[in-house]
């Protein structure tokens, strides 16, 4: 790499700094009740819409090409069985039992989960993160294929109204969609308090469905016995190994317990889950494998097949807004995953919109909205239906929870202090059922699985290269610059002339010369009068008290440096954070700095990596609108870099 020469209105973007603001609090519900109720429709809108279809695909796998003629009660008994005891091993003991107990200061998410490693080990390891960035990675995968299926699975049930409405599905699918990103950027807020309770009754509903129809075949309460499963699966060679992996179908929605302890904590997600979630999808598919039992022919959508004629089109309705509600949780979640990525370092700095005054989590990433929206659209045009979009799904969220028991793992023998054997024995079941689960939708890759494979492994590449890429550029940028204290002597034993006021130089490395102050003392040759070289920290913690956020060292007569520490889970208002800090900032200016780039073969990165680095760091958003700095007070020059 080489530096070339002065570029005058660019900006530099410093590294390892955050998005957010401090200035937001979180309006949580006062009370017990309504803080469940809350998880009832943030949390559960995923999983509780798994019951339109993860019945009928497993059994259509088990069944395979000769449908629902060889729909036999081994298969019903088996499969139901299954989907019983994942929600029981994968979803209740796992995640509401044990990793609902790993805290990061109230946070959760797979992120969360690789800070917590790192702490628990003492230091950053290439592991964690790289664990991290694979589970962020497959992540998104399950966030394009949730609303895509989701809202697919319910506008099909109009098919059942009249075969007239199946060319309209698709059409209906992607004007629903398309409406349900567009309406991204005004906040979930106004309709967030709706959400709980209709997703409590989509609950009712589907309990009351299931239980109007288990008297149909009440053998089907033998499949509470896990022997039904495991025999289903030991005589089924293949064809079980593929109706597992659609079994997986079930739990997905799982890592939103983990994901969303922050805006509810532990025991109103126990609670909802234990007093209505589970009983609800317990009692559904029960119904559903009953009717099954009695008419096979009902194979092509049981769910929809649990209600009389006359409801089949409210059904249809209140099915599409439970769907409309689930999308919204794993846009939410997209979005905020998408700001923790930023915040450690492994995502460019994209613009961050918060949407409420009062609600921390509500927030809104232009860029990260409309690549998902387009992802979403593709999706819907290449599968057309629920069931072929079925074999793309599962894949990812099996890897994810793979990643979630690897971390915990670490977090319970090294955090927790429990020993390695007891953490063995206490993880190794779910991570051996995992794998299975794993294995099994991998068989699934010729007939969809390919898309969040694709999917992963693109981001996955995409976060190698934007990590790799930002420490090469602050290690090239900094390479030639003399030591702080040395500059800083030169400076005010220099001749230049001094200016009233007071130049605020942001920089990513305390330690160095920040770029934008070598540059105006080598070209404007003037020095402040009061010179503050400030950095941004991002600390492994989701949000920082104010006290002690700032901390300031001086230098000398005319220079001192100033830290400001945001947790990862805030967007940093630099001026208002500094005026907190009783900082007269109304004689400051703010220097700042950035790189152009261009690609070279001669340099650190190979070339391909250049040109997929440059154009992610020319999408990264200014450096005045991640930390909130006025326009008129920003003062921006910058280097040349090759690269």
């Amino acid at each position: 790499m080489s530096k070339g020469g002065l570029i005058v209105a660019t900006t530099e973007v410093s590294a390892g700094t955050a998005t957010g603001s401090p200035d937001y609090t979180h309006a949580a519900p006062t009370s017990f009740w309504a803080l469940t109720l809350g998880t009832i429709g943030v949390v559960y809108g995923d999983i509780g819409t798994s019951p339109l279809y993860a019945l009928k695909e497993s059994l259509a796998a088990a069944t395979g090409p000769a449908g629902p003629g060889a729909l036999t009660r081994e298969m019903v008994l088996g499969v139901v069985s299954l989907i019983l005891w994942a929600l029981i091993i994968i979803v209740t003991v796992k995640y509401v039992a044990i990793v609902l107990r790993a805290d990061n200061n109230g946070e959760g998410g797979t992120l969360s989960l690789v800070t917590l490693a790192q702490r628990a080990l003492g230091h950053s390891t290439g592991v964690t993160i790289v664990l991290g960035m694979v589970g962020a990675s497959l992540f998104y995968g399950d966030v394009i294929i949730t609303p895509a299926i989701s809202v697919l699975s319910a506008v099909e049930g109009l098919k059942l109204l009249t075969p007239a409405f199946e060319s309209y599905v698709v059409p209906l699918s992607l004007v629903i969609l398309i409406t349900l990103f567009a309406v991204q950027r005004f906040g979930t807020a106004s309709v967030a308090a709706f959400f709980g309770p209709i997703t409590a009754f989509w609950f009712l509903v589907m309990a009351l469905g299931g239980l109007m129809h288990i008297r149909d075949d009440l053998s089907v309460v033998a499949a509470i016995n896990p022997v039904h499963g495991v025999s289903f699966l030991a005589s089924h060679g293949t064809a079980g190994l593929l109706a597992l992996g659609a079994v997986f179908l079930s739990v997905t929605g799982a890592e939103a317990l983990y994901a969303d302890m922050g805006h509810f904590g532990r025991a109103p997600i126990r609670t909802a889950w234990l007093g209505l979630v589970l009983p609800a999808l317990a009692l559904n598919y029960l119904g559903q494998g009953a009717m099954l039992l009695a008419h096979p022919e009902g194979l092509e959508n049981p769910f929809f097949l649990l209600y009389p004629s006359w409801a089949l089109l409210p059904m249809v309705i209140l099915a599409t807004v439970a769907t409309i509600i689930a999308s919204q949780a794993v846009i939410t979640g997209a979005f905020s995953i998408s700001e923790q990525a930023m915040n450690l370092g492994v995502l460019p700095r994209f613009r961050v919109l918060r949407t409420s005054e009062t609600e921390k989590g509500q927030i809104y990433v232009p860029f990260i909205n409309w690549l998902l929206l387009a992802a979403v659209i593709l999706l819907v045009i290449l599968f057309q239906t629920s069931s072929a979009l079925a074999a793309a799904y599962g894949l990812a969220v099996t890897g994810d929870m793979v990643i979630t028991s690897c971390l915990l793992f670490i977090v319970a023998w090294k955090f927790w202090g429990w020993s390695p054997v007891v953490t063995a024995l206490v993880l190794a079941p779910f991570l051996a059922i995992e794998l299975v689960f794993l294995g099994a939708n991998a068989l699934k890759i010729p007939q969809g699985g390919w898309f969040p494979l694709l999917v992963g492994t693109g981001l996955f590449i995409l976060m190698r290269t934007w990590r790799k890429g930002t420490r090469l550029l602050a290690e090239i940028s900094h390479r030639g610059r003399p030591p702080l204290a040395e500059f800083i002597r030169m400076a005010e034993s220099s001749s230049a002339p001094r200016v009233p006021g007071t130049a605020i130089f942001l920089t990513g490395n305390a330690q160095d010369v920040p770029a934008a102050l070598l540059h105006n003392m080598k070209h404007n040759k003037v020095l402040h009068d009061r010179n503050v070289i400030l950095t941004v920290v991002t600390e492994e913690i989701p949000r920082r008290p104010d006290e002690g956020r700032i901390t300031t060292e001086k230098l000398s007569e005319r220079f001192s440096r100033v830290t400001v520490r945001f947790g990862f889970m805030e967007h940093p208002n630099v001026p208002r954070a500094l005026e907190a800090a009783n900082f007269d900032l109304a004689n400051a200016s703010f220097f700042l700095s950035r790189r152009a780039l261009q690609a070279s073969a001669q340099s650190g990165l190979p070339l391909w990596q250049d040109y997929l680095f440059i154009p992610l760091a020319r999408s990264a958003s200014d450096i005045t609108d991640q930390f909130c700095i006025p326009e008129d007070r920003a003062v921006e020059v910058g280097s040349r870099i090759t690269i």
